[in-house]
């Protein structure tokens, strides 16, 4: 899935490492001749780079970011007070991550793009991820709710 790049950091090492729309970060070395990217070896190059994309694959896995944080919960849903907002397709913002927990029954998750369809039930989480369409289906009897994630330095949505 191919996301934004929104900034540059370094690790451990001195590799450059870009920081993708999603949160995640993505190392993105130079190693001639298997590895060609010479605009990481200076400032300019790598803010030349801001807003290209790359494609994450940790995005695909449904990998939230390890350092994000929760900020926010909905209240418990059921099968009848659901909004009929999250039964259709939609998405959270840029840089917003979500859990789905389920603590009653079972509710089906899908991701249309991602070719992703999961049954959830108490144990098993569903990982929204920013900017990508989903919907959820109650299947029976159901409660619960979302908790969203984001970058710890952000101001709260």
């Amino acid at each position: 899935m191919e996301r934004p790049i929104t900034g540059f950091g370094m690790d451990g090492e001195g590799d450059p490492v870009a920081i993708l729309s999603c949160g995640h970060p993505q190392h993105v070395r130079h190693q001639p001749p298997f590895i060609n990217r010479p605009w990481v070896m200076d400032e300019q190059g790598r803010r030349s780079m801001l807003g290209k994309m790359l494609d994450c694959v940790r995005c695909e896995k449904f990998e939230l970011p390890d350092d994000f944080v929760a900020y926010k919960r909905t209240a418990e849903f059921t099968e009848t007070s659901v909004p009929a907002a999250l039964t259709r397709d939609h998405s959270t913002k840029t840089g917003v991550w979500a859990k789905i927990n389920v603590v009653e029954g079972r509710l089906c998750y899908r991701v249309p793009i991602l070719g992703t369809q999961m049954d959830l039930s108490p144990g098993i989480i569903g990982i929204v991820v920013p900017e990508v369409l989903h919907s959820v289906e109650p299947l029976g009897p159901v409660r619960f709710f979302v908790e969203f994630y984001r970058m710890p330095d952000q101001a709260p949505a």
